[in-house]
């Protein structure tokens, strides 16, 4: 009977807690707000997030986490033991992209940085890595607020080089996974270009892509324009081999495995009347599964080798087909998790804030901290919707212009939902992983 009405009296003190949460966010929201705004103003690009590091470093360190910075270069980890029970990691990513903001903002990034490249560039929070980044230490102050309604540990972790797919390697690398609590689960959100502000998208399975970068250098015998016969034209070749490559997605992959092969760049000759001796593409491919993966790729090794050979190149000038080592891996939301988080949420902020979307083939390095233990570590990504309502509204309207992407110089989330919305859903996701042990 005691344990019963323990029970029940969780259930009935759902509304009250998420009321009291709610409120404790909107008490904070003109400080976070403030964080948020200095964030977007003051990008910085990937293993250059410094600044950005330590503002999340002194936000944990002042709610009673004890802090180690300079994991993976500039990632940040903050642990918080608080009792017996699992070990709960929440991320969220810093780096922004090389890119001039056309936002119009009052607080516009006007920053500019250099690239790993070493090119100078512009810099701008593109990708709304600036919500995450605020969204993290509101749930950080929440949960440290919080204590005795939650047992376990609670690591969060701000990650560096998320858009070069360089960061959550570089920490784990470190000692993320033996230096600090190995967690049980994994959580972040995403801010969402496609989605109304302040709505939550969740995918069980695979929600974002494995993401290969490969390059084709296709070999040829240059000469003159007018005398075609004597040369082996790579142009018309590489046309070919692009043209083929579409076959593989259209006619030998599933339909029900979504994929993608896209040539980014097509480069070769220099001026009109040389037929060059090479021509060299880049490509970028999209697939979940590691079956999906091994078609792709080596389809695209044979299709390259059978339009050179059909050709007439010989074996020696064969195309040079070579696929980027660190490739990104396909991001798992491990499905009874995702599907009782769901429930919860849909709970909490009703089932019009709530719904199941459409995995996606955008890459995001966050799958790292699953693949790194899959036997152990379950994983959830979220995406928060950042759409304003009333863009939202306007562009349902049939002729209405498309909306500005992620990764768009025109991005700009409606911040505040964003923030509000990630937060809570981060914190009560948290606490319901976590609950308070009796006695």
């Amino acid at each position: 009977m005691a344990y019963c009405l323990s029970v029940l009296a969780g259930i009935m003190s759902t509304p009250a807690q998420a009321n009291d949460l709610r409120a404790a966010l909107a008490a904070e929201m003109p400080g976070l707000t403030a964080i948020y705004r200095d964030l977007h103003r003051n990008p910085e690009l990937a293993f250059g997030e410094a600044r950005s590091a330590r503002i999340m470093a002194e936000a944990a360190r002042k709610a009673g986490f004890a802090v180690t910075e300079r994991v993976g270069k500039t990632g940040v980890v903050a642990v918080m033991k608080n009792g017996a029970g699992p070990v709960v990691m929440i991320r969220a990513d810093m780096d922004a992209l090389p890119l001039a903001e056309q936002t119009g903002l009052p607080f516009a990034s006007s920053a500019r940085g250099v690239t790993a490249a070493g090119t100078e560039s512009a810099v701008m929070h593109a990708c709304g890595h600036d919500t995450h980044m605020t969204a993290w230490i509101a749930a950080a102050r929440l949960l440290a607020s919080r204590k005795g309604e939650w047992s376990g540990t609670l690591v969060m972790i701000a990650q560096p080089a998320e858009e070069t797919g360089d960061g959550a390697r570089a920490m784990l690398a470190d000692g993320l996974y033996s230096r600090f609590p190995k967690p049980d689960t994994v959580l972040a959100f995403h801010d969402s270009a496609t989605l109304p502000a302040g709505t939550i998208g969740y995918t069980p399975g695979y929600t974002m892509a494995n993401v290969d970068s490969v390059d084709i250098t296709v070999k040829g015998v240059g000469g003159h324009g007018a005398s075609p016969h004597t040369t082996r034209d790579p142009i018309v070749l590489a046309s070919a081999i692009v043209t083929r490559l579409q076959t593989l997605v259209s006619r030998e992959s599933s339909p029900f495995d979504p994929s993608v092969v896209t040539v980014g760049s097509f480069r070769a000759g220099t001026t009109y009347n040389i037929i060059p001796d090479e021509a060299k593409l880049q490509l970028t491919v999209r697939s979940y599964s590691d079956a999906s993966r091994k078609l792709l790729l080596d389809g695209i090794a044979r299709i390259a080798r059978g339009e050179a050979i059909a050709a007439g190149l010989p074996e020696d000038g064969l195309p040079d087909v070579k696929v980027e080592p660190d490739y990104t891996r396909a991001t798992f939301n491990t499905p009874e998790l995702t599907t009782r988080v769901a429930a919860d949420l849909a709970e909490r902020f009703g089932t019009a804030r709530v719904r199941q979307v459409p995995p996606s083939t955008v890459g995001e390095d966050f799958s790292e901290y699953r693949l790194a233990d899959p036997e152990r570590v379950q994983s959830l990504l979220l995406w928060v919707g950042g759409v304003p309502q009333a863009k939202w509204d306007a562009a349902q309207r049939p002729g209405a212009a498309p909306l500005p992407s992620l990764h768009s110089p025109f991005w700009a989330p409606d911040a505040e939902a964003v923030i509000a919305t990630g937060a809570e859903a981060l914190t009560a996701t948290a606490m319901r992983l976590m609950p308070k042990r009796a006695g």
